[in-house]
């Protein structure tokens, strides 16, 4: 508890909180994970929401409208090979089409939102879950520094992040690492991606013929509405700084809690199928996008 009301203090960075998080849930082990699982989304949410109070409204449709194409040729070439993937390496039941489901469009948020479609039972969404939780904080580790060491700018860092990561919380703690263009650009970028659970959702439960009740991503709406906000209304400058602040500690709490979602049960529980399957895609997903944005055809 200590750690977690630490990291609203402004004192830890987003790395460090996700690592005390990692070695909190090895160690010691998290004694609330559906919990701490709950308002990990929750408190991301509203992190994302409160982060658009420090974003341009032009800046932000400008990236969304071109991230909007790559996202979506993006998660196509992701679901064909991260299907293939799966059925090579013989992963059994869902797990294989969550885990490509999940680093396609959204990390965890994805699952939960196919899994219940897919009647997913709970040692399937652990695995997915595991899968792409170890991966993602993994990738808020390596990528900031991977992005200096290849000489990236902040535009194309931005896109790499928002493309290559899984999800959303660990994209917007890489990007704003990396500096304060690349955040505007991977969270909105990343946010475009996010919108795409709906239709594949959609699509999931017609091929299933599934009537479980889809969520549409609300949030990305006010973090829009945020952004409206800090762009026309200067009079609010002050408030609009105070909660862009405030998002960015929500943050740094949120990768807490992500990370103390990591136990050696769960590690063990993932195997080395799902986990290879995961390892795999994601490699061929960021350096297929590392790819084409270093040679400028994914461009904002």
């Amino acid at each position: 508890m200590l750690v977690f009301a630490g990291c609203f203090s402004g004192l830890l960075s987003p790395p460090i909180a996700l690592t005390l998080g990692i070695a909190f849930g090895l160690f010691i082990t998290n004694p609330y994970p559906l919990e701490s699982r709950k308002a990990s989304r929750w408190l991301l949410q509203a992190s994302v929401v409160a982060l658009g109070f420090g974003m341009n409204l032009h800046e932000v449709l400008k990236a969304g409208r071109s991230g909007f194409i790559y996202t979506a040729m993006g998660i196509a070439f992701a679901l064909v090979v991260g299907l293939t993937i799966g059925r090579l390496l013989r992963v059994r039941g869902n797990s294989s089409y969550l885990i490509t489901a999940g680093t396609a469009i959204c990390g965890g948020s994805a699952i939960a939102a196919i899994g219940p479609i897919l009647q997913a039972d709970e040692e399937e969404m652990a695995v997915s879950l595991g899968t792409v939780f170890v991966l993602n904080s993994v990738a808020l580790l390596i990528f900031p520094p991977l992005g200096h060491l290849l000489d990236l700018s902040q535009t194309q860092f931005g896109l790499w992040a928002a493309l290559a990561i899984h999800d959303t919380s660990s994209v917007v703690g890489a990007a704003s690492r990396y500096g304060a263009q690349a955040l505007i650009i991977g969270t909105t970028v990343k946010l475009a991606r996010a919108l795409w659970i709906v239709p594949l959702a959609l699509a999931t439960a017609s091929i299933k013929r599934s009537k479980s009740k889809i969520q549409f991503p609300w949030f990305i709406v006010l973090f829009c509405l945020a952004a409206v906000v800090n762009t026309y209304l200067a009079s609010v400058g002050q408030f609009c700084s105070s909660f862009f602040y405030m998002g960015r500690l929500g943050l740094t709490a949120t990768l807490f809690l992500i990370g103390s979602g990591i136990s050696r049960a769960t590690l063990r529980q993932v195997g080395w199928r799902p986990l290879v399957q995961g390892i795999v895609l994601w490699m061929v997903v960021g350096l297929t996008s590392l790819y084409f944005i270093r040679t400028g055809w994914i461009t904002v």
